[in-house]
């Protein structure tokens, strides 16, 4: 704690480390930035830097702070002391709920005082709790960017347009209904992202934003837009997609700097004709060339709905009273039937991994989707709206079948559900009707028949094998019940195979359920088929044992004895006044019940290898999967071309839905910092139709002195999946049961990176090279190194938005995981060598910046190139270039 207190410049007055200090690891006090939202308790940092070094903290120029920080309260007074500062990032979203969603931040407001902030730039406060905007923010008159998306705005104050500095503004995803007329005062505003809101209506002062380049309307209820967006002579881009707009004014296919205009998913019947015809209009999702429904018209005749084809980037779309289609790029479809929606509605949508902390699936059953969330939840509407799912067929439907199951937010339940097949793609959905939306599935479990038992009795056949029959006579209850039944064929095979002896036999395995906790007034009579090969003639009723389970299949016990068994040549017929399973077993063995046990439990398994392979052009990209023994093949077949490595694992096998962990061992390691990791292991979860596979890069933390490592990954069980038998539990006690499997990695001796013989900097390598050109202005190396000084934990995010790929990012974290700053020198350098011809780098590096909400890099940037244009002209100047350039010019064009 000392030394990292010295780090800081953390020491009390007598020279020593404070030692009721908190926990600084992670967090940075240097170049007047101090970066506190990664860590869990930053606002109690935050407090304890104030207190003991004020006259550091007040020279902070950057500030990152988490609002999801419950002591947010007690440190918002500090802020309007930080003269100084120039960038706030006070944003929500650092958390996430059991389902994934970020959640919102505590804050709602801001000191009155902190609008005498003269010198703040750039203000980031989304994913917080803010229903108005606090009246301190338009007196920052020097505010150039501001960020207030995910909160709860319902208005902008009509004093917003005194922000005349402001280039940058983004409040998507709040409830804005309308704009403030001042907003036309906005003269420096080049970015506006106003989607995903309620806006019905926008003011024609809209049309003086004239330096505006880029405006996002999408996703919001507006009916028409003003001409007067026809002014916006700077605007390149206009996203207009996912509102109810009926007509648009012709002149925006005028507008001379436009090069994308986006109206797709709206209620456009016609469009001019400039509109329609130019390459950057993007008009997908229209009833164009549709005629009005007609008042005269018959009622039973129908109007085609309108149809919504929705983008991958995309998550929203607003549903009106007249319904329409919905197709997202995905396949999952939907159908909102006209009066479905009284009102007009956002609709948000996303698919989720399934967590088996709360995807609950019970006994045999297998998943065969990701989930799907739509919001908002609870939300109920007019009609039922449909909903097509596509799933992975599983190999086998004639003894299961397919049903999409949602969940309340408490528990799951099924939904009536039909299976269609499209006909081009061949592929299957699973179609249901909802009135809600919340969270949903598609499994395949085993055919259940069910009925309503009234107190006169009634009769229920299995679907699945006819000869099982449950009876129930009148007087079997004295209120109307629901019972469930379901069937489990288990093949003689099986048996033989699972039991080790040829001379066990055993029925088809019955579950029946229902949805009282009272056992029935009168016995029920149950019908089973005989074991396989054996009759009522050649009966040995010694060797014939009927089997009550539990709910959980964890005990078998011998009823025999307990009831009055009946034999017809092939059935077997009891009674009983209790619901469970039951199972019929024919054996000379003496202990069933254990012999059973064992038997469902494997019934219940999946025989799977593991794969490990490396990308043959890139050795450290590792491709981990784990697949059913039957599919091995196949996909080693498809990946061979690529990939190469070791023969798959010994086969093992697992339940649906277990977790399990590889661990890269011996000289190999991966990034700890993954959210899929725990405790330096990668985590997966079995599931036996969806790809259980993840691709890593790997690298090696000890110094390889240019020879190769052979390591290896090994595989883990994870925790106990809930309701597994008691022997499954036993056998994963102690470390040596938990291993799985191990299979080689060998990384190949390192080559030399690019720039090891060009200058250094802390022991990392980079080239000389100069972005942009000389009229523009260039960035230097110097530039480069300064502005990678300022970048800090936000690296990742800027290199994705730089273009840099996933694994790109992944493999610079491992290089140099214990160097924050090679990785972010790794990152920026690789970047830079790969675009020093594109004479649109430096823009493009500027938009990154803004697109990861670090304004002040970006206005760093903006002028350094700036003081380039500036020395350039000068240069110019000097030796009279310009003016005599322009004499030349005029002469040949005279002539």
């Amino acid at each position: 704690m000392q030394k990292m207190a010295e780090l800081l410049g953390l020491r009390d007055e007598r020279g020593e480390g404070a030692s009721e200090a908190p926990a600084l690891t992670g967090s940075w006090l240097a170049d007047n930035r101090l970066t506190l939202d990664v860590c869990p308790d930053g606002c109690c940092r935050l407090r304890w830097l104030f207190e003991r070094q004020q006259a550091e903290v007040v020279q902070v120029e950057l500030l990152r702070l988490s609002s999801n920080n419950r002591l947010l309260d007690t440190v918002l007074g500090i802020l309007p002391r930080l003269k100084r500062l120039k960038s706030l990032v006070l944003k929500g979203g650092h958390v996430r709920d059991e389902f994934g969603s970020c959640q919102h931040g505590s804050l709602t407001t801001l000191p009155p005082d902190f609008g005498t902030l003269r010198y703040l730039t750039h203000l980031d406060l989304s994913f917080n709790s803010l229903s108005t905007l606090p009246s301190c923010i338009p007196c920052l008159t020097s505010l150039r960017a501001l960020l207030v998306s995910h909160n709860n705005l319902v208005a902008l104050p009509e004093n917003f347009g005194s922000l005349s500095k402001l280039t940058f503004f983004s409040a998507m995803k709040n409830q804005l209904k309308d704009l403030p007329l001042s907003i036309g005062e906005l003269a420096a505003l080049e970015d506006l992202d106003l989607s995903e809101n309620v806006l019905e209506l926008l003011p024609e002062e809209v049309g003086n934003l004239q330096s505006c380049m880029e405006l996002d309307l999408s996703g919001n209820r507006l009916p028409s837009i003003p001409e007067s967006l026809a002014n916006l002579k700077s605007l390149r881009r206009l996203h207009l997609h996912s509102n109810l707009l009926v007509t648009v004014p012709a002149s925006l296919a005028r507008l001379p700097n436009l090069s994308r205009l986006d109206l797709q998913n709206n209620c456009l019947r016609a469009v001019p004709p400039e509109i329609q015809t130019a390459p950057f209009v993007h008009l997908r999702g229209n009833p164009l060339g549709e005629t009005e429904p007609s008042l005269q018209a018959d009622e039973s005749s129908t109007t085609e709905l309108r149809r919504l084809f929705l983008a991958s980037e995309e998550d929203s779309f607003t549903v009106t009273s007249e319904g329409c289609k919905v197709v997202l790029a995905s396949g999952i479809r939907f159908c909102f039937p006209p009066g479905a929606a009284s009102d007009p509605l956002q609709i948000y949508f996303r698919t989720l991994a399934p967590d088996p902390r709360w995807v609950k699936l019970r006994h045999h059953d297998v998943l065969l989707s990701r989930v799907l969330e739509l919001q908002p939840h609870g939300v109920k509407f007019q009609q039922e709206v449909e909903i097509w799912m596509p799933y992975a067929s599983p190999e086998t439907l004639h003894q299961r079948e397919v049903v999409v199951r949602t969940f309340s937010g408490q528990s799951w339940s099924d939904l009536r559900t039909q299976v269609e097949k499209k006909r081009k793609s061949k592929k299957h959905v699973a179609h249901c009707s909802v009135l809600h939306f919340s969270w949903f599935l598609v499994v395949s479990r085993l055919v259940q028949n069910e009925c309503k038992v009234p107190t006169e009795g009634t009769l229920l056949f299995s679907s699945v094998d006819p000869n099982i029959k449950v009876t129930f006579p009148p007087g079997v209850t004295e209120e109307t019940r629901n019972v469930k039944l379901q069937v489990l064929p288990v093949s003689a095979e099986e048996i033989a195979e699972l039991t080790a002896d040829a001379g066990c036999k055993a029925s088809p395995l019955l579950c029946l359920s229902q949805d009282s906790l009272a056992d029935f007034l009168r016995p029920v009579k149950i019908q089973l088929p005989l074991p396989f090969g054996v009759t009522g003639l050649n009966l040995d009723r010694s060797r014939l044992h009927l089997l009550c389970g539990d709910v959980e299949g964890q005990t078998w016990d011998d009823i025999t004895s307990q009831v009055v068994l009946e034999f017809t040549h092939l059935y077997a017929v009891f009674e009983v006044t209790h619901f469970s399973w039951y199972w019929l077993w024919y054996t000379t063995k003496t202990y069933i019940g254990g012999i059973a046990k064992k038997v469902y439990e494997r019934l219940r398994m999946y025989q799977v290898n593991f794969i490990a392979l490396q990308r043959k052009k890139d050795p450290e990209q590792v491709l981990l999967q784990c697949l059913p023994k039957h599919k091995v093949d196949p996909v080693l077949r498809k990946l061979q071309d690529r990939y190469q490595g070791p023969e798959p694992s010994d086969m093992v096998e697992m339940f649906e839905g277990e977790q399990f962990f590889a661990a890269f061992e011996r000289g190999i390691s991966i990034d700890m910092d993954r959210p899929d990791c725990v405790d330096g292991r990668l985590s997966f979860t079995f599931y036996s139709h969806l790809k259980n596979m993840k691709e890593i890069y790997v690298t090696s933390p000890v110094d390889r002195k240019g020879q190769a490592v052979k390591g290896q990954v090994s595989f883990y069980r994870g925790a106990v999946p809930e309701s597994i038998p008691e022997d499954a539990t036993r056998r994963r006690r102690g470390p040596d049961s938990l291993w799985l499997a191990t299979l080689p990695i060998k990384l190949p001796r390192l080559k030399p990176r690019w720039g090891e013989t060009s200058s250094s900097l802390n022991g990392f390598s980079f080239p000389p090279l100069n972005l942009g050109n000389a009229e523009t202005g260039y960035l230097t190396q110097a530039n480069l190194l300064s502005i990678a000084r300022r970048v800090g934990a936000d690296w990742q995010t800027i290199g994705l938005n730089l273009g840099l790929t996933y694994q790109q990012i992944e493999r610079i974290g491992y290089n140099h995981r214990e160097d924050l700053d090679k990785q972010i020198l790794d990152m920026l350098f690789s970047w830079a060598q790969q675009n020093s011809e594109d004479p649109d780098c430096v823009s493009k590096l500027i938009a990154a910046m803004k697109e990861s909400g670090r304004q002040d890099i970006a206005d760093e940037i903006e002028t350094i190139i700036e003081l380039g244009r500036q020395k350039y002209r000068e240069s110019i100047r000097r030796v009279g270039l310009e003016q005599e350039s322009s004499t030349e010019d005029s002469a040949i064009a005279m002539t």
